[in-house]
């Protein structure tokens, strides 16, 4: 796949290589040269230029991307005209990073076809996990559901899912089940499954039916 990614921060810079790692074509951008330079090495191209200017964007052809990714850290206005050029330059997909809750509204209006809010997104999961021992990683979905990686609370062990039925008493279902003795994955696990003291569970559910299993499994 073709990527570009607009602004060369921490964000933008690792999302680029590791992109580039996974084998895409990469083309990084950046009005900062030492940043352009720096990345250089690990993208397919690497590029120093102001990308609020659409101008400057087709030329470059990034109406060709399959996905262009906009993170100009502290940079807001740079970073909505950024958008709103390349949703003029009808970009299939345009992926931007978001400064605060109205920041991502006005990414969404000027053309964003998604915002991603790292900062607000990671204390959330650090909060969720502190809160929660059990709880060893969440990931938003649409809203009011997530998915979760659940380390089984102690009335869980030695009970098959058909005895635990987390789908009828909490609307959750459990999509997969990592063991770590053997070392394997099972998707969608039968109702017979016993659940082990080494084993995660990765559910799917509504965020207020997850919160109520997480409280419950604590008593």
């Amino acid at each position: 796949m073709k990527f570009a990614v607009i602004g060369l921060g921490s964000f933008g810079l690792n999302v680029a290589k590791t992109l580039y790692e996974k084998n895409n074509e990469v083309l990084a951008i950046d009005i900062d040269k030492e940043r352009v330079e720096a990345v250089k090495s690990f993208v397919s191209h690497a590029v120093c230029m102001d990308s609020a200017d659409k101008e400057n964007l087709e030329a470059l052809g990034v109406r060709d991307m399959d996905v262009v990714i906009v993170s100009l850290g502290p940079e807001m206005e740079a970073s909505i005209l950024t958008v709103l050029y390349l949703h003029e330059l009808e970009v299939k997909r345009i992926i931007a990073k978001a400064l605060s809750e109205d920041h991502a509204k006005i990414l969404e209006a000027v053309g964003a076809t998604e915002v991603i809010y790292p900062e607000k997104d990671m204390a959330i999961r650090t909060a969720l996990r502190l809160s929660n021992p059990n709880i060893l990683e969440y990931l938003p979905l649409i809203s009011g559901f997530s998915i979760q990686e659940l380390a089984p609370p102690e009335k869980f062990i030695g009970k098959s899912l058909r005895e635990l039925d987390l789908r009828n008493k909490y609307g959750i279902q459990v999509i997969a089940i990592k063991e770590l003795i053997p070392d394997k994955i099972t998707f969608i696990p039968s109702a017979d499954f016993v659940i082990k003291d080494s084993d995660i569970l990765i559910i799917l559910g509504e965020e207020k039916q997850l919160a109520r299993l997480n409280s419950q499994s604590k008593s």
